[in-house]
């Protein structure tokens, strides 16, 4: 099958085979480029940062929460409820810098949760004493938690991770390539 599907995609003139890799929980990595100094970039993070190790949600006047060491930052967006839902890592260079876009770990951990739902109502139905076990039930789990991963949380992932990076690309002043 993986054979017919890489003579299908190669055999189309100016295209490449597709990589497709399975990940529970999405992240993308970006480089920016920076408008000013490193110093002045700095600066202007740690002034619209509001320090916390703990990367929690609270409400604050500033764009981030989170920590800078040196030119190293763990930071959470400070959007009420939604902000915490990605992690931005990243690396402030002379001119340039990368940052890595993650789900947090605590909500890393509830999805895990919701991931195994399926999971769960499968098994209790194979092992219930009725005798109404369908075997589609086989093929709906998977497919419930490829539509958890890819519609819900996907585009849960996609609208927040944009709005950090809005903030993250105002509050530094740079501008953002895609890795």
């Amino acid at each position: 099958m993986a054979i017919i599907h890489d003579w299908l995609i190669t055999s189309i003139p100016g295209t490449t085979p597709m990589k497709f890799k399975f990940t529970l929980f999405p992240s993308k990595e970006l480089s920016f480029e920076l408008m000013d100094t490193r110093e002045e970039t700095l600066e202007r993070f740690n002034r619209r940062t509001e320090y916390s190790e703990s990367l929690t949600s609270q409400r604050t006047d500033k764009s981030f929460r989170g920590v800078i060491k040196g030119n190293e930052f763990k930071v959470i967006s400070s959007l009420l409820g939604i902000g915490a839902f990605c992690k931005l890592t990243g690396k402030i260079e002379e001119k340039t810098g990368t940052v890595r876009v993650e789900v947090h770990k605590t909500f890393r951990i509830l999805l895990s949760i919701v991931y195994t739902l399926p999971l769960l109502a499968l098994v209790s139905q194979i092992f219930s004493t009725s005798e109404e076990f369908s075997p589609v039930l086989i093929f709906i789990a998977p497919g419930q938690i490829l539509l958890i991963r890819y519609f819900f949380v996907g585009f849960a992932f996609r609208y927040v991770s944009q709005m950090s990076l809005e903030r993250l690309r105002d509050v530094l002043d740079v501008k953002m390539h895609s890795s």
